[in-house]
């Protein structure tokens, strides 16, 4: 009895401890692959470095990158703005602020008419290349009456008369520049041609309501036009208008630019300094210390 007991007892206790081993035991399915190290004395595997891309591949690489975005910027690009001054400015269009303001004046157009027809709004662009503007006006508004506004700051489409701060402005220039006369409409279209930017603040209007597209975004991207031409060209001659003018061009690198400022031409401050400012013939002579042509007033 004895001899059997301690059998039985061996074999019972081995047997609970093979037992509560193997319940201890995660099932072979569920083991991790254990990862094999090298034999002893043989170098571990590792992946090799990539290989440096030659510069016909980086130069291949950055040509289709430039592509890519040229044709985004040119999706988000509205009609009318001129080659050069889209690739300039190609960085706003695609900015929240300037989609609000499209789908904004989008909005405005269907509920009733507005200033200047959508295929002028950017006639600015389309008078020189922008790295040819030599001479810059800033205006604030454009004209809100039929037939005005064609995106020319100050401007008016033949035969509409000019108005008055334009006649204000021709007075100036007779008694500034020799042999200058009124040219008896005020399509300023040949100042633009010759690089002068006629730029307004804000770009559209509703019809008989001044400054009612004000404050929508026009004059973030205004701002980024100055901004530009500010930081990538020298020499150019900036006339700032009235307060309005002065404080958008607040921004202007003034020792690498020319800035003539003065009361606003409009008959209820011409007479307080824009008479007799001379800015026309001013702007010629730092022109050609500038190393460029003048302008010819008179070509209109």
């Amino acid at each position: 009895m004895i001899g059997q007991k301690t059998i039985h007892s061996f074999f019972s206790s081995v047997s609970k401890k093979r037992t509560s081993a193997e319940l201890n035991e995660p099932e072979e399915d569920a083991k991790e692959p254990k990862k094999q190290k090298p034999c002893a004395g043989e170098p571990e595997l590792r992946s090799p470095p990539p290989t440096p891309l030659s510069p016909e591949q980086l130069d291949r690489i950055a040509r289709n990158k430039r592509a890519a975005l040229e044709r985004l910027s040119s999706a988000q690009t509205p009609p009318g703005i001129g080659e050069s001054w889209r690739k300039g400015l190609s960085a706003e269009f695609s900015k929240p602020y300037f989609k609000q303001l499209m789908n904004f004046v989008s909005d405005e157009r269907k509920r009733g008419t507005v200033y200047p027809p959508a295929e002028q709004v950017f006639t600015w662009t389309q008078m020189c290349d922008i790295r040819d503007v030599k001479v810059v006006i800033l205006g604030q508004d454009p004209y809100h009456g039929p037939n005005q506004a064609h995106g020319l700051c100050f401007s008016v489409k033949r035969p509409v008369n000019p108005p008055p701060s334009l006649e204000n402005m021709y007075k100036e220039l007779v008694s500034d520049i020799e042999g200058f006369q009124h040219p008896g409409h005020g399509d300023l279209t040949g100042w633009a041609k010759q690089g002068v930017l006629l730029l307004n603040a804000v770009l559209t209007v509703r019809a008989h309501q001044a400054n009612s597209h004000k404050d929508r975004g026009w004059e973030a991207f205004t701002d980024a036009v100055v901004q530009w031409l500010s930081n990538n060209l020298e020499g150019l001659v900036f006339m700032l208008w009235g307060s309005y003018a002065q404080k958008k061009g607040a921004a202007i690198n003034r020792k690498c630019h020319h800035v003539l400022q003065t009361v606003h031409p409009s008959p209820l401050s011409a007479h307080r300094g824009f008479f007799g400012c001379s800015h026309f013939s001013k702007a010629n002579e730092l022109l050609k210390k500038s190393g460029k042509s003048p302008i010819d007033w008179k070509d209109l």
